[in-house]
């Protein structure tokens, strides 16, 4: 299982939290729905800072590194500020495909 990151600061672009939050709704969170080995996904942001993110969690490396239906960088006009992979060493949930899961709980 795998983590990936990924955050834009907005302050030097003209899209907005609110505009982004439109998009998830009308589109990206559906898109999302069926994306083969992506166990949870979580939209951030902060107003204050001007930073809008996601984390991702996967079941692989492999199913991290397929296309992804997203528009966010285009909508945004540039890549991630952050982008980074992590492994996971150990998982506690209240879903059964993320409890008790990862690097330290397979040996």
């Amino acid at each position: 299982m795998v983590v990936r990151f990924v955050l834009w600061n907005l302050s030097d672009t003209s899209t907005t939290i609110e505009q982004l939050q439109a998009y998830l709704r009308d589109e990206s969170v559906a898109a999302f729905s069926d994306v083969k080995g992506l166990l949870f996904k979580a939209w951030i942001s902060d107003e204050a800072t001007e930073r809008w993110g996601a984390i991702y969690v996967w079941s692989s490396r492999s199913n991290a590194e397929q296309p992804l239906p997203s528009r966010a960088a285009e909508i945004i006009g540039k890549p991630p500020d952050v982008s980074e992979w992590f492994d996971v060493d150990a998982t506690v949930s209240i879903s059964d495909e993320l409890d008790r899961r990862g690097i330290a709980l397979e040996h």
